[in-house]
């Protein structure tokens, strides 16, 4: 029988992350569906580049399990274009069920057995996975051991862990700005973004203030030389790969002043460029034969072996239960589940969840929008009401998107929250504390209206498409 892991949920991830990483991976999947494709697909040309320039490090594949597989796309890259079984495993069961559309947009065959589950509780049994493998993943963790210690723990001996994507911390830099994303730069910024000038004086990575935005705490605290040190504190045997920050002449010129001495190597310029790290780590031993995907599950709860249905997972031990529901098992422990899906409440108005339009009074236009990322613009002002289900401090969490530069203001029973000056276009999260109620009538006030060209005579300021109470993050 595996053991459960037993750590403080809060070491790598507070429930409010957790909630955050829920939202953010459902909203941005499959929110634009071709750029996300795009996306995806050059990231699985990369990934399957380096899998196979070392392939005879790691030979047997399956079973496969992807932690923070988001939409599952680079799981799907390895059941059909390596014909390998496992298991695309993420926070976010929407964002796995909105990635059954990578099947008919990609022409595939084959899928992987799509699994919401923790990284830091895995449902899988000790010594059962051949293969595991994270991208852009581990830096979501405050405490990157956590997601080590289970990979290791689920690993068969012999088994190989491939981690790729991940920030190296940048020596060169003074550490004074926060960038944003490229499309959300001013024209100074993207000057500077452009010729790699950024980058020297940019806070940690360019664009990690979205998922910030979003309550995603990020982990960059990261040099080289501390990821060699985790790798070889779990694995005996590995191959490190560096990829350090050449964009713009500012960074390519550093790393041709390294060129100049002899034995140079990517992970020099890495060491003060920043960049990112892949990695392929083997656990001691020799791999079994007989491995099989359908003995890999385990209980969430009490870790006993969890036998394989199509249908529905039952523990035999303490009767846990996880349907196979739009094609997906969600294996998160019950206490985690029931905080994260607690399923249709008044306190909460997910627009791209049926039934959010009972809590719509007036002032929103239709629903468009695709997946996820459904959404509907106001004008000057609209008006949604929200309900207390849980006791204890309350803060308002709102979600939308400003085209232009704009101003929010939020009411909540007639009393002012705040006001919102937003100075980029693009996504926002404004959050805050409510007074005592049990009922909260919510005013969204937006400025400026402009007059939307080809939609006929409406005025629209933003749009919106989470509105939410919620305990303060923590």
């Amino acid at each position: 029988m595996s053991q459960p892991p037993h750590m403080p949920e809060t070491a790598a991830q507070s429930l409010s992350v957790k909630r955050a990483q829920v939202d953010f991976h459902n909203f941005a999947s499959l929110g634009e569906p071709d750029r996300a494709l795009a996306a995806y697909a050059d990231e699985n040309s990369r990934r399957a580049a380096i899998l196979k320039g070392n392939i005879d490090f790691c030979p047997v594949l399956s079973p496969f399990l992807e932690l923070g597989a988001n939409a599952g796309h680079t799981s799907y890259l390895l059941a059909n274009q390596f014909q390998a079984d496992g298991f695309a495993l993420d926070l976010s069961a929407d964002a796995l069920r909105h990635g059954r559309f990578l099947r008919t947009a990609w022409n595939l065959q084959r899928s992987p057995v799509l699994t919401a589950g923790d990284a830091t509780r895995l449902p899988f049994r000790d010594n059962s996975i051949a293969f595991a493998m994270t991208f852009q993943t581990l830096s979501q963790f405050q405490d990157f051991e956590s997601v080590f210690r289970e990979v290791h723990r689920v690993l068969a001996p012999g088994g190989v862990y491939y981690f790729a994507e991940e920030p190296i911390r940048r020596k060169l830099t003074l550490r004074l700005h926060r960038a944003p994303y490229p499309e959300r730069m001013k024209p100074c910024e993207k000057w500077m973004y452009d010729n790699g000038l950024l980058d020297f004086i940019a806070m940690d990575v360019i664009g990690a203030h979205q998922e910030e935005s979003f309550g995603i705490r990020q982990n960059h605290r990261h040099y080289f030389v501390d990821w060699l040190a985790l790798i070889g504190k779990y694995f005996p045997e590995g191959r490190v790969l560096a990829f350090p920050r050449g964009h713009g002449w500012a960074n390519q010129a550093v790393i041709r002043f390294f060129r100049l001495f002899p034995g140079y190597t990517d992970a020099r310029s890495a060491k003060f460029l920043g960049g990112t790290i892949a990695a392929l780590c083997r656990k001691e031993g020799e791999l079994p034969p007989g491995l099989s995907w359908q003995n890999s599950f385990a209980c969430p709860d009490c870790g006993a072996d969890l036998p394989f249905s199509e249908e529905v997972l039952v523990c035999p031990e303490c009767s846990y239960r996880a349907p196979k529901e739009e094609g997906v098992y969600n294996l998160l422990h019950t206490a985690l589940k029931e905080e994260l899906y607690p399923g249709s409440r008044p306190d909460t108005l997910d627009f791209s969840k049926p039934g959010h339009e009972s809590g719509l009074l007036e002032g929103f236009f239709e629903l468009e929008g695709d997946f996820g990322s459904k959404y509907r613009w106001i004008g000057a002002r609209a008006v949604a009401l929200l309900a207390r289900v849980r006791s204890g401090p309350q803060v308002l969490r709102v979600r939308g998107y400003a085209p232009n530069v704009a101003t929010v203001d939020l009411r909540a029973n007639g009393i002012p929250l705040g006001s919102w000056k937003l100075d980029r276009p693009g996504l926002f999260v404004l959050e805050a504390p409510l007074p005592e109620a049990q009922d909260y009538t919510v005013e969204i006030l937006a400025s400026p209206t402009l007059p939307e060209l080809g939609e006929g005579p409406r005025a629209i300021s933003v749009t919106l498409s989470l509105l939410r109470l919620q305990p303060p993050s923590g």
